[in-house]
């Protein structure tokens, strides 16, 4: 069943249940709220006939004539003889009343009659002492048809009013349902991979939340599977050059090709390449399982003072070589949670870009801003260009003297798993500047 089908369904069937119960709620106070108004009014119309009586009229006799010209339905009883003074009710209904003396000495809001019911109100006249009293009745069937009719009228009411509450509710249902039905058409987009065809759908609240979500999935998947085919167009492209080296080195020496001197150089060429094939496949593995690998990470509390120094030392020598200045900054002993031997990896990754690049200047500084953590590498070399900058920590992305192009990629995994941040920048020094950021 479809979920509109479901939502009208369900709508219905509360607002049927909620109608239904107000309805009979209402049923049953309004025989309740007529008998007391009519009570109350006849307590009015009775007093109003004792003040005529007691003004106007000597003797019951003579204010018999008066209230047959009315038109109600009343007994006046005399308490202290016991005996009825007048009647405009039927002959029948008062000799059973009379033959039920309990009639006359309850003070029960409803008298009883075979099968009618009447609502009465008794008013004794002055002076009480007489002990007589005048006694209205309304039939109860009276009441009971004004029930019935306002209760058929109620009921139009609700009918009116449910049919336009379902129609609403399909409009509304049908308003919701749309847009989860376009949804689900630019998610069959998806699973085909026709990312180019997806639109965006007009929505409100939730829905809009789950479309911007749908819409953010299927960019991030594009630009994931573009990632992943440019990755491995460049991994062949970057195998397939030592590969090509290699052999063709071998077939040369095979074929006898090169004399003694030129094989050798081969042979020197051949294992050089061999290494930088070994190191691009090693880099390449270690990639994928940062990528993939959770358990791969074993974060712990580290100090960065120690990071920065194991750096240093394990760069030396490429530092003398190149007869480069590294030093490092730090105001305070700073901790960080991550994986120690990783975040090493990153940091010497950075670094020997660094110093690959720089004239004679490679700088590390450590600070702390609030709740964040900031390790900035900077050198003084000719820097990064200004369109390289957002695809340099893309894999086989890489500079003039660049290796393998996984190096950056590499530490901007192990640092996003970290829970960092990395970005480059224009260095004061004159190069280039990564920023890596950390909240704590």
């Amino acid at each position: 069943m479809k979920l509109q089908s479901q939502l009208n369904i369900a709508f219905t069937t509360l607002l049927l249940v909620t109608l239904t119960v107000t309805g009979f709620v209402i049923y049953s106070m309004i025989l309740d709220l007529l008998i007391e108004d009519e009570q109350r009014q006849l307590e009015q119309k009775g007093e109003l006939l004792v003040n005529v009586l007691n003004e106007e009229y000597k003797t019951v006799y003579q204010f018999n004539d008066f209230l047959q010209e009315q038109d109600l339905q009343l007994l006046m009883f005399d308490r202290r003889q016991g005996k009825l003074l007048l009647s405009t009710m039927p002959t029948g209904v008062v000799e059973g009343f009379l033959s039920s003396p309990n009639h006359l000495e309850d003070k029960q809001a409803l008298w009883e009659y075979k099968d009618d019911k009447y609502v009465t109100s008794r008013i004794l006249l002055y002076p009480q002492s007489r002990g007589i009293e005048l006694i209205l009745l309304t039939p109860l069937n009276d009441l009971q048809a004004i029930q019935g009719n306002f209760i058929f009228r109620l009921l139009i009411v609700f009918l009116i009013g449910a049919i336009a509450a379902v129609v609403l509710s399909y409009f509304l249902t049908n308003k919701l349902v749309t847009p989860l039905t376009r949804l689900k058409g630019q998610l069959k987009k998806v699973e085909k991979r026709q990312f180019d065809d997806i639109e965006r759908i007009k929505a409100t609240g939730e829905i809009k939340e789950v479309e911007q979500s749908v819409y953010d999935m299927a960019s991030e998947l594009q630009r994931y599977m573009k990632s992943q085919q440019a990755f491995f167009q460049n991994a062949s492209h970057e195998l397939k050059t030592p590969l090509m080296t290699i052999q063709g080195y071998a077939e040369g020496i095979r074929d006898q090709v090169f004399d003694e001197k030129d094989s050798d150089k081969g042979l020197e060429i051949m294992v050089t390449e061999v290494k930088r094939l070994k190191k691009i496949i090693n880099e390449m593995i270690l990639l994928a399982k940062l990528d993939s690998e959770q358990e791969a990470y074993h974060p712990k509390k580290v100090s960065v003072s120690k990071l920065i120094e194991q750096v240093i030392d394990r760069t030396l020598p490429f530092v003398n070589e190149k007869n480069i200045d590294l030093f490092s900054e730090q105001e305070e002993e700073i901790e960080l949670f991550a994986d120690e031997e990783k975040l090493l990896q990153a940091l010497l990754n950075i670094t020997m870009n660094g110093i690959r690049y720089a004239k004679s200047t490679v700088k590390i500084s450590v600070e702390k801003r609030s709740q964040v953590i900031l390790i900035m590498i900077e050198d003084d070399g000719y820097g990064i260009l200004e369109e390289l900058q957002p695809h340099v920590f893309h894999r086989f992305v890489k500079g003039k003297d660049g290796e393998t192009g996984l190096g950056l990629a590499i530490s901007r995994a192990i640092i996003e798993q970290s829970g960092g941040k990395i970005t480059v920048a224009a260095s004061d020094l004159g190069g280039a500047k990564f920023i890596l950021t950390f909240v704590k």
